[in-house]
């Protein structure tokens, strides 16, 4: 697919949100949308896979009579396969295609019969019915619950079932217009358009938006950092992975990676990873999502990852609890993370699940680098004790949704290559400005992950801090500290100023002396002016 192409797609499948726009806030709508894109991805992959089983016999999945004996062996065969391969069983009946057909006529007819062809009801039970055609398989973790959020009762789509239903129709209609083009194999346009519709909707979201997305641009500095002279990972984890897209951007960055981990805490956005895994084509074998607190309670404590990645709540509330002392993710440091600064306790939980051989990249508030007490003591630990600390990125103001503080990116690795320094990059001043934030643009990241590869210095941009030079400065990191941008302001001659100041003054007086004889020829009443001399009114 073209990127006219792919473009058009995403502005068509942007048109059909905005269906939804005007009946509830931009969070609220994102779940119907992304959730009926699901469905119909679902449907048309079931779709695919079940004609492929069909072949031989000359027949079509939509062709199959499920009220017949022969059609229930054909079904209960197929379901088997299916429940193996894709994780989920859809039978003809319950395919979008199907559904959207259903309610073309009232999207078509604002007057048609609603009752005859009314699909609430049979679509919340088609919903329901995939999530418990998993029940005891394997797959049943990463389709529980799935569809929760999507709530066909909701008055906001309607005050009558009539008006839900008729618009509930329209959304289908609309997306059953456009080819995803899954038989591609080659092509992600339903992946990618996916990932522009979830950015979309957080540009509208405001600060709620930091719960689930993080900036694309940003995805690919931590996903390049981590992957570094890799083609291969046997695993990367997110502990805060909100919609996925960060672990996705990842593999984007190799040949292949094994085994994609994540938790998160929000439910909604939990559901919205599980559904961005699947709708990029990673088998359900291949990831773990869970649905927890990561700090309070893990729920991959035991595995060790080769990657990982975050973009952290800046700055949140945890309990910080006695309790955590004898936890090993916290009690080799002495000390906790403040109660109201969680930032270094999910440095702690994720240096504790790297492996030995691995690389982590994780966005912090710029606080990290230089706040004392606790955080000091952390921080000088990683560095003097541990050495794990490998790098220190600054990255521009307003570059996240729902803050405009400046950023950094720390990174990590427990085998460390340099072991004697630490690269400090200043790209603060190197973006681009966005209607509502700034922006990393392509020659910002390559600049980024170039310097950081070749490890090089660049007068205000990058510096090579010894880890001596770094105990002098009693380990605070603020890079200031090291990369010096300090522009130099012009000299300003106090000569030439008082020149110009009193060339300027002459010429106030000729004009005034111009504007007094003008006066006095037209014998108009004079305006109040000065002259060297005299004051005239």
């Amino acid at each position: 697919m073209s990127e006219d192409q792919k473009r058009i797609l995403e502005q068509q499948l942007w048109n059909i949100a905005n269906t939804l726009r005007g009946k509830m806030d931009a969070d609220e709508f994102r779940d119907y949308i992304l959730g009926f894109i699901f469905y119909k991805y679902l449907s048309e992959k079931m779709l695919m896979y079940a004609n492929d089983i069909l072949k031989e016999d000359g027949i079509t999945y939509n062709n199959i009579n499920e009220n017949t004996d022969e059609g229930l062996e054909y079904l209960a065969a197929i379901k088997e396969e299916s429940l193996l391969k894709l994780g989920y069983f859809l039978k003809p009946t319950e395919l979008f295609s199907e559904i959207a057909k259903r309610g073309n006529s009232i999207a078509d007819d604002e007057e048609a019969d609603v009752k005859s062809n009314f699909i609430l009801e049979d679509l919340g039970k088609i919903l329901n019915s995939i999530e418990q055609s998993t029940m005891g398989t394997d797959s049943e973790d990463d389709f529980d619950n799935l569809f929760e959020d999507l709530d066909l009762t909701s008055t906001k789509l309607g005050r009558t079932e009539s008006a839900k239903n008729s618009l509930i129709a329209k959304v289908l209609a609309h997306l059953d217009k456009i080819d995803f083009q899954l038989k591609d194999v080659n092509s992600d346009v339903l992946g990618d358009a996916y990932e522009y519709l979830i950015g979309q909707f957080a540009s509208g979201a405001g600060k709620k938006a930091g719960e689930f997305y993080t900036p694309q641009q940003v995805s690919k500095v931590l996903a390049k950092l981590v992957t570094t002279r890799k083609t291969r990972l046997k695993s990367v984890y997110d502990p805060t992975c909100g919609s996925g897209s960060l672990l996705l951007r990842v593999a984007k960055e190799v040949d292949e990676v094994s085994n994609f981990y994540g938790q998160e805490l929000n439910r909604t956005t939990y559901n919205l990873a599980r559904m961005n895994m699947i709708l990029h084509d990673v088998h359900y074998q291949k990831f773990d999502i869970k649905q927890e607190d990561t700090l309070e309670h893990p729920q991959h404590i035991n595995e060790r990852f080769e990657a990982i990645v975050a973009n952290p709540p800046f700055s949140a509330h945890w309990s910080a609890s006695p309790l955590h002392m004898s936890d090993d993710r916290f009690s080799q440091y002495g000390k906790l993370a403040p109660a109201t600064k969680a930032d270094f306790a999910f440095v702690q939980h994720m240096i504790h699940q790297l492996a030995d051989n691995g690389t982590m990249a994780v966005v912090l508030p710029h606080g990290v680098l230089f706040r004392s007490a606790a955080e000091g003591h952390i921080r000088r630990y990683l560095i003097e004790d541990r050495n794990y600390l490998d790098a220190v990125i600054g990255l521009p103001a307003n570059i996240f949704y729902g803050t405009s503080i400046p950023t950094c990116i720390l990174v990590f690795k427990k085998c460390r290559e340099n072991e004697g320094d630490i690269l400090f990059i200043d790209a603060s001043k190197h973006y681009g400005n966005g209607t509502n934030q700034n922006y990393l643009r392509e020659q910002d990241i390559d600049k980024i992950i170039t310097t950081y590869r070749e490890r090089s210095a660049e007068e205000k941009y990058s510096y090579v801090a010894s880890l001596e030079e770094i105990k002098g400065n009693d380990f605070n990191l603020n890079i200031p500290r090291y990369v010096d941008t300090f522009e130099e302001e012009e000299k300003v001659d106090l000569q030439t100023i008082a020149q110009k100041l009193n060339d300027l003054e002459n010429d106030i007086k000729a004009t005034d002396a111009s504007i007094l004889d003008f006066c006095k020829q037209l014998n108009l009443v004079t305006p109040f002016l000065t002259l060297e001399s005299n004051v005239i009114h």
